[in-house]
């Protein structure tokens, strides 16, 4: 994290820039579970294909293509999270550590187009419903929520503090969801053999994926934005500053995600007594990570008060 101290610019009268030291805090490494996921799922779509084909079932054959489309959001999101291991450069000064909003962004839209496809079938065999074989869906689709469930369970720990990573878990999720209603929907096929049955729990399923998938594109949304993390209190966030021995105001305070798990911070300290030197910088650094999730912060200090304009609370 960026905090100490020096010439202040021209434009802010007397002051001190904080910069110096800092830390890296690079995204935990889920490459093995990226690649577990996709050679699994990839084996996966061909086998529902090939079986939805001979018994019948469209819906295994569209829930193939929801697989397929998950295979590509892993490696959408694969890609993004070792963009963001890459060191900056002098044009990309904060590295690719953005790439990871990019890739949740997308992998919300994914989604966005699997319910829209399930939900189009959903609707032709409303009105249209044919025959298939109970047991090959039964069979396929228990296969199906094994594997997107052991899948889903490898991005379980990272979902909570990744955006990138919660995109691929819901992904995976939504597969088992998914799977799991296509073996009820056999089961209640082989029972009863109404074929209403099928795509009413292919309603009650998109529904379910829905809820979820709007979650993750508002939160993705907002991070393109610029937004303050989910989280993290702006208000929280100025009045500790505020609260500083020696700190009488506190204006242009951004905060915003540089990824989809690291925050920076900037902000202008007004200290009249002067510079209370690198310690305070340092402390103030150190509850900013520890009890506000802000990794990185560059802190301005300005012994006199001005007319701030744009930025300004």
């Amino acid at each position: 994290m960026g905090i100490g101290h020096g010439h202040d610019h021209a434009h802010e009268g007397h002051g001190h820039d904080g910069h110096g030291h800092g830390h890296s805090h690079a995204p935990k490494d889920f490459g093995r579970a990226f690649l577990i996921g996709i050679i699994l799922n990839s084996g996966f779509v061909i086998i529902e294909a090939v079986y939805g084909w001979i018994s019948g079932s469209m819906a295994l054959i569209a829930d193939a293509g929801h697989n397929l489309s998950d295979v590509l959001a892993l490696l959408l999101a694969w890609g993004a999270s070792v963009a963001a291991k890459r060191p900056p450069n002098e044009r990309f000064t904060y590295g690719y550590k953005s790439s990871t909003i990019l890739a949740a962004l997308a992998n919300a839209a994914l989604l966005l187009v699997a319910i829209g496809a399930i939900a189009f079938e959903t609707a032709h065999r409303m009105t249209d419903p044919l025959p298939v074989d109970g047991t090959t869906m039964i069979i396929v689709a228990g296969i199906g929520i094994a594997i997107n469930t052991g899948t889903a369970l490898l991005f379980l720990r990272g979902r909570e503090h990744d955006l990138n990573i919660r995109g691929a878990f819901l992904h995976m999720a939504a597969d088992a969801l998914v799977s799991l209603g296509v073996v009820l929907a056999g089961i209640a096929i082989l029972y009863t053999g109404a074929l209403w049955i099928d795509p009413v729990v292919s309603l009650i399923i998109v529904a379910v994926i829905a809820w979820g998938t709007w979650g993750l594109l508002k939160d993705s949304v907002a991070m393109s934005l610029l937004a303050v993390p989910k989280g993290i209190s702006e208000k929280a966030v100025r009045g500790y500053l505020a609260s500083l021995d020696g700190v009488s105001e506190v204006h242009d305070l951004h905060i915003w995600p540089m990824s989809t798990t690291e925050t920076a911070l900037t902000a202008h300290l007004v200290m009249p007594g002067g510079h209370p030197g690198d310690a305070f910088l340092r402390e103030a650094a150190h509850e900013l990570e520890h009890h506000h999730r802000i990794n990185h912060a560059t802190i301005q200090v300005e012994t006199t008060s001005k007319h701030c304009g744009v930025g300004c609370p």
